[in-house]
């Protein structure tokens, strides 16, 4: 699309949706938010990157994984109605990123296939130079035809930016890092084994900071931990299914949000494609599935949750769309508002 746009309409929160080009995606599209319906318009594009899969959003700069064989990552520029590519995209040394980070002025992604974590420095005007580190994952799990070999799926800071979890789909595990913020040296502090054969996929932690909770893939439960943000320890505490008794699946979950509150969990289930909400008690240790909704269309792969906390969009990447939801404040359960089309969707953010 190249670029076209116009600057009518704009509004404090902007939203940015990433897509895979190779299936017909747009690349990256810019949205205003409106801020009392959650309605987005979009305002322009890019399809400058191929499959741009996941974003980050840093001020002024949005950065993409561009989830190919090669594996790279790009900036652009938002601050016009539509995203303006930043320089060529740099190579990360890893193979098919999914998932990218933002962490003390690094650009930290998660290599899919080639069951990677790279960091890379961020320059001044906020694009990502050379690799400074790849942390390459080791181990398998039991599930043949997904679990080979390593395949980290998703790396982020922990609130406390600490530390760097990543999220290993293939072998069934949480590695904890420190990252160092001059050198830019990613060093492995420990390991979570979880249950064999879950696949973790993501994670998300609790708003203050004590729990996280880990998204499984490959079995549709969500693992809950403890997380000691002085040790950099994730302990697992238990699992909590995320459809209900006797669905017949298959079904894969995606992604995982927290409410700001820490009352309420979101999680996006492919294959039933619907939206599971799970009440969180007092302190975040336990959680419940209380509703399952659909999700507005088919395989929803991303969830997003806006900064009010009053509104949810989900990305669904085979029907084409990002959908979103109001959220009852009371019992957390999301009612469709609206959907924009936007093929092969994968990714939404909003800043």
């Amino acid at each position: 699309m190249g670029g076209t746009g116009t600057d009518q309409g704009r509004s404090a929160v902007r939203a940015y949706i990433g897509s895979f080009t190779s299936a017909g995606g747009r690349g990256v599209l810019a949205a205003d938010v409106d801020p009392d319906t959650g309605a987005l318009t979009v305002t322009g594009g890019s399809d400058a990157v191929p499959d741009p899969s996941f974003l980050a959003l840093d001020g002024p700069v949005l950065h993409a994984v561009s989830e190919t064989g090669a594996g790279a990552v790009a900036a652009f520029d938002v601050t016009g109605p539509a995203p303006r590519p930043l320089g060529a995209p740099v190579p990360v040394d890893g193979s098919a990123p999914t998932h990218l980070a933002l962490a003390a002025g690094h650009l930290l992604t998660a290599n899919y296939t080639s069951g990677s974590v790279t960091a890379l420095p961020l320059a001044e005007d906020g694009t990502a130079r050379p690799a400074t580190a790849v942390l390459r994952h080791e181990g398998s799990g039991p599930v043949a035809d997904r679990q080979r070999g390593p395949h980290a799926h998703q790396v982020l800071p922990d609130p406390s930016g600490g530390w760097i979890l990543s999220v290993d789909l293939g072998t069934d595990s949480v590695r904890i890092c420190a990252l160092d913020p001059v050198t830019g040296t990613l060093t492995l502090h420990g390991e979570t084994a979880l249950r064999p054969g879950t696949g973790p996929r993501h994670l998300a932690f609790h708003p203050a900071g004590t729990h996280a909770y880990v998204l499984n893939e490959l079995e549709p439960t969500l693992t809950v931990c403890r997380w000691d943000p002085a040790k950099g320890v994730l302990e697992p505490l238990g699992e909590t299914p995320v459809v209900p008794e006797g669905t017949a699946g298959p079904s894969y979950p995606s992604e995982v949000v927290a409410a700001p509150d820490g009352r309420f969990l979101w999680a996006a289930v492919r294959g039933d494609d619907t939206l599971a909400v799970l009440a969180l008690d007092a302190d975040g240790a336990r959680a419940r599935l209380t509703a399952t909704v659909p999700c507005g269309g088919t395989w929803p792969r991303d969830l997003t949750l806006d900064p009010s906390g009053r509104h949810l969009y989900a990305a669904n990447e085979r029907s084409g769309d990002v959908t979103w939801f109001t959220l009852d404040p009371e019992t957390g359960i999301p009612t469709r508002a609206g959907a924009i089309e936007a093929p092969a969707a994968s990714c939404v953010v909003l800043g």
